[in-house]
Formats: C-alpha cells, sequence, structure tokens
C-alpha cells in the first residue's frame, strides 16, 4: 500500500506486513507481539518484546487505559428490495435526539469482509429501512458524512442495543483479516464497560501477567472510559465526536505525577482523546463526562500525556496528526523506517510502538 494524504507522511508498507489474525493464531502469546521504543530526546529507537514494557517503565510513570469493551457492531440487513446489506453500528449511544450513527457496507461474498460502498453505488438515502434480525430495523434519517448516516433504530421491546448486538451482532472487521473471529479476539484485558464498535487495540497486548508486573515495580495504571466509533480505513475521514468519562481518580492521578516529575503514557489514541477533552482552558485535567469532537494535531500540541503506546498506521490515518503531536516528526520518521526495516506487523492484531520523551 503506498498512500500519503493532508498527514504529510509518506511512506510504503509491505503488503506482508499486514497482520491477518490475532498473535495467538500465529503461534505466540497474546503478549507476544513485538515494540518499537522511540525516546523523543535521544532521538533514538530500541527494538524490545512487549514484554519488557514493565521494565522500560518506572515507579514515577502513570499508565492511563481505555476501559472500554468492543461490541459485536456489525449487523446483516435487507432492504425493501430483497438486497442484503451490512450494517455498522457506530456508537452504542443515541446522540440527544435518539439517533444513531451507521454505517452501509456492500455485503461479504463467501465469507469475506463487507467493503466499503462508494458514494454513488450506496443505497444510504433519508428514509431507507433496514430490515434487521429479531423484527428490528433501522431507517436512516439525516446523511452525516459521505459514509456515516444518523438512524433510529427499533428494538424489541426492553431489549438495549448492547444486548441486541450480543444476540445478533458479529465482529467488525475489514478486508486485510483472514477470517471472522470470536468478540473475545477483540476484547482488552482492560474491558469492562461495553460501547466500542471496534476494539482499542493498543491495549490488545496486555496480559494479567503483564498487568501485575507492571503493579508489582509500582506503575500506577487508571482508567478512562472512550467508546470507539467506526474506523474510515477507505475514506481516511478525520475523528467524529465519540462518548467519553475521565473518572476524578484518573484526574487526581494525572495531576499529581505531572507534579511529581512523572510521565501520563496513554495507552491508545482513544486515551490521548479522552485525557485531552478533559484538560481545562488552564492547562488542568478535570474529570468529565460527555461526547469530545477534538482532534488532535502538531499545531494544536498535548497537555496532558507525555508518552503514548500505539499500534502502526498507514500513512494518510488521522491518528498521525496526533501521534506527531506527542512525540514530533523526526522520532514518528525513525520508528516507522525501523518497524518496516524490522518486518514488524500492521494493524489491530500487529505489532506497537511505544513513544516516549
Amino acid at each position: 500500500m503506498t498512500l500519503s494524504l493532508e498527514t504529510g507522511f509518506d511512506f510504503d508498507v509491505p503488503e506482508e506486513l499486514t497482520a491477518h489474525e490475532p498473535a495467538e493464531f500465529r503461534g505466540i502469546a497474546r503478549d507476544g507481539v513485538r515494540m518499537v521504543v522511540g525516546y523523543r530526546k535521544a532521538m533514538k529507537a530500541e527494538h524490545r518484546a512487549f514484554t519488557d514494557l514493565p521494565q522500560v517503565l518506572t515507579p514515577q510513570d502513570l499508565l492511563v487505559v481505555n476501559n472500554s469493551g468492543t461490541l459485536p457492531a456489525a449487523l446483516s440487513g435487507k432492504l425493501a428490495d430483497g438486497r442484503t446489506v451490512a450494517l455498522h453500528v457506530s456508537s452504542a449511544e443515541p446522540d440527544g435526539h435518539g439517533a444513531y450513527l451507521v454505517e452501509l457496507r456492500r455485503p461479504a461474498d463467501s465469507g469475506g469482509a463487507a467493503s466499503y460502498y462508494p458514494p454513488e453505488q450506496s443505497p444510504a438515502r433519508v428514509g431507507l429501512v433496514v430490515s434487521l434480525p429479531g423484527r428490528a430495523h433501522a431507517r436512516l434519517t439525516e446523511q452525516f458524512t459521505t459514509r456515516l448516516w444518523y438512524a433510529r433504530i427499533e428494538l424489541p421491546r426492553g431489549l438495549s442495543l448492547v444486548a441486541y448486538l450480543a444476540w445478533y451482532g458479529k465482529a467488525i472487521r475489514y478486508g486485510y483479516v483472514d477470517r471472522e473471529w470470536p468478540i473475545e479476539a477483540y476484547q482488552t484485558v482492560f474491558a469492562t464497560e461495553p460501547g466500542s464498535s471496534e476494539m482499542p487495540s493498543a491495549a490488545r497486548p496486555f496480559t494479567p501477567e503483564v498487568v501485575a508486573e507492571i503493579e508489582r515495580r509500582g506503575t500506577k495504571i487508571a482508567r478512562i472510559t472512550l467508546h470507539t466509533g467506526v474506523a474510515s480505513p477507505e475514506a481516511h475521514e478525520a475523528p467524529y465526536a465519540e462518548r467519553f468519562k475521565v473518572p476524578e481518580e484518573t484526574a487526581k492521578l494525572v495531576e499529581q505525577t505531572h507534579r511529581d516529575g512523572g510521565r501520563v503514557i496513554a495507552v491508545g489514541t482513544t486515551v490521548v482523546r479522552a485525557l485531552e477533552s478533559a484538560v481545562d482552558s488552564r492547562g488542568r485535567m478535570r474529570s468529565a463526562d460527555d461526547w469530545t469532537d477534538l482532534v488532535i494535531t502538531p499545531e494544536r500540541g498535548v497537555h496532558a500525556v507525555d508518552g503514548l503506546l500505539t499500534g502502526w498506521h498507514e500513512p494518510r490515518a488521522s491518528h498521525l496528526l496526533m501521534l506527531e503531536a506527542v512525540a514530533g516528526r523526526p522520532l514518528l520518521d525513525l520508528c516507522y523506517a525501523e518497524a518496516i526495516g524490522g518486518g514488524y506487523l500492521w494493524h489491530e492484531f500487529g505489532d506497537v510502538n511505544l513513544l516516549l520523551p
């Protein structure tokens, strides 16, 4: 794949660097993936195993993780003319008017993944009704982007959307994932609050053993919640509004860590977005429970986060602008060159990158 966009990044990721399946099905443990550790001040990159993370952290550090659980948010539906469509639910919570964001996709053929509908080919229009399993249906009410629509979803009486998806949904997957995997493959060890349409994948390599070793060495772990929406691997859209919560305890730990000279390290771009959305006008962390449409760029910068553990992103991915805000462009260039040269794997089942000051 050779891709470039307004991110300013332009690099080639060989096809063989795609992780088609979870680590456990590649013959290694969940925590057996590899990790490039980049240091901004020293401008150097180290090749480490993910299980080295507890040794890289210090007792002064605070690791902030996302406890959102992944929903089986992909549904199969039918239109009035008999055509089958895939419907991906992008939020488990409605907006203030009771509508949900959804994406219509071309249904999968012979066990493949549902694919992107170019806008001119999509059946989506105002008033379109998609019949769903279990006598449910979704009615499109308003276009949000070229691929996302607001919809009213009518469910059997007394059934919540989370419960409905548990019965009838499957995990969202894209064409680079070679087969259907159970929803458990898309859950992280921190997942306690169901609500994400796609896995907060930076935390996937964590195991109870790694978490226990981090805590044994004195590094604190704090939690936020941010429910991820549906990504746009084909359309490469900017991030849109997502539901998040930063508890009071986490906000206090972030403030205390900075006062004590420690590093606040986010596990995933979702954590960066949540923490930065909870910074007040004076640059202080506060608890928050809201929706955020914050887009983090190098020009905006970051205030709450010093480091970031993340996966590997394609050059057109808007997340790269957030990474640049945290780590700077030179360090990113170095880490990505090391990852490509070292054969690291991309996407949610791949290897990881730890960016430190």
